[in-house]
């Protein structure tokens, strides 16, 4: 997420109640996911193993549990809780708005999108030329859709990340990291009924162009479905996961968070991707593997009564 103007990082650690260390002239440019920090953005940390990772990345303020060194140019806001203090930041620049009617005022609709009955546009909502968006769809707030877009009935644009920190000494264990994230569907894209696709935690989950989906499909937090992708119906995708372009992906299929699935892979169905695949190639099972090799390995399953039979006679 951007803000609207650059804040001081200064203004940040009063607002937070954080100590400032290293560079207290930096201005702020954003919120950001470690993984997808850029510089300006404010991310954080509170698990030391992440540390490194976290302080060498592209971000420029850093809020941490611990005071460490800063790296040359960059700022730390150390506090004894970041999580919480992370979801306070969203909350007041992306703070919640209610809706007060089905298609907010602040919601673009381009020249020739046709709106059936019932469908929800929330605020900020952008939306192409010539789209088709059919009964009891929600569109949350901020989303963006290009042009000649269809999305079938009752699917789910925009839906928060599911993205928890368990508090073990807790009667309710989690809380709830808030979402400032979007989601981006690129123009040429085709979403079934029933689909669900989740919004960034502060990135943005995008559809690229040409894409198809099937009825059911679930898209997780922070995921990138590229160009010309075909799913089949209940395939679920994990949070941040990166599908390149023309990967085609058959019904009930499940597919593991952060991994990537390469240019022109080809899964069948009811298969299990706990790991990144390369492209190119065809993949069955779960967990999966080449499809012509799995389907030796069961053909010789098959035989394992027989051999048994054969050995004990």
């Amino acid at each position: 997420m951007k803000f609207d103007s650059p804040i001081a990082v200064k203004e940040i650690a009063a607002l937070i109640g954080a100590e400032l260390e290293g560079n207290d002239a930096l201005m702020a440019t954003g919120i950001n996911e470690i993984h997808k920090v850029e510089q300006g953005d404010i991310t954080f940390v509170d698990f030391e193993k992440y540390y490194n990772a976290s302080l060498h990345s592209a971000a420029s303020i850093i809020i941490i549990n611990k005071k460490v060194e800063a790296p040359a140019g960059k700022a730390l806001l150390v506090i004894s809780d970041p999580f919480s203090a992370y979801v306070s930041l969203v909350k007041r620049y992306r703070p919640f708005v209610p809706a007060t009617t089905p298609i907010s005022d602040t919601a673009v609709v381009g020249e020739g999108t046709v709106l059936f009955p019932q469908v929800f546009v929330g605020h900020h909502v952008r939306i192409g030329k010539n789209c088709v968006i059919h009964p009891n769809v929600t569109i949350y707030d901020h989303t963006v859709i290009g042009d000649n877009v269809i999305i079938h009935a009752g699917t789910v644009l925009g839906a928060d990340a599911f993205y928890f920190k368990r508090r073990a000494d807790r009667e309710v264990m989690y809380d709830k990291l808030e979402s400032c994230g979007r989601v981006i569907i690129e123009s040429d894209v085709e979403i079934g009924a029933g689909c669900t696709i989740d919004k960034g935690v502060s990135g943005d989950t995008i559809i690229g162009r040409g894409t198809k989906f099937d009825n059911m499909v679930h898209i997780g937090h922070g995921a990138v479905i590229g160009r010309n992708c075909l799913f089949a119906a209940q395939v679920g995708i994990g949070g941040k996961v990166k599908v390149e372009d023309n990967v085609i992906i058959w019904g009930q299929v499940g597919v593991n968070k952060d991994l990537t699935i390469g240019k022109g892979a080809v899964i069948l169905g009811q298969s299990g991707v706990g790991s990144s695949i390369e492209g190119g190639k065809t993949y069955f099972g779960s967990p999966v593997e080449e499809a012509r090799e799995k389907k030796k390995e069961l053909a010789w399953i098959k035989r394992i009564p027989e051999m048994w039979t054969r050995l004990n006679s």
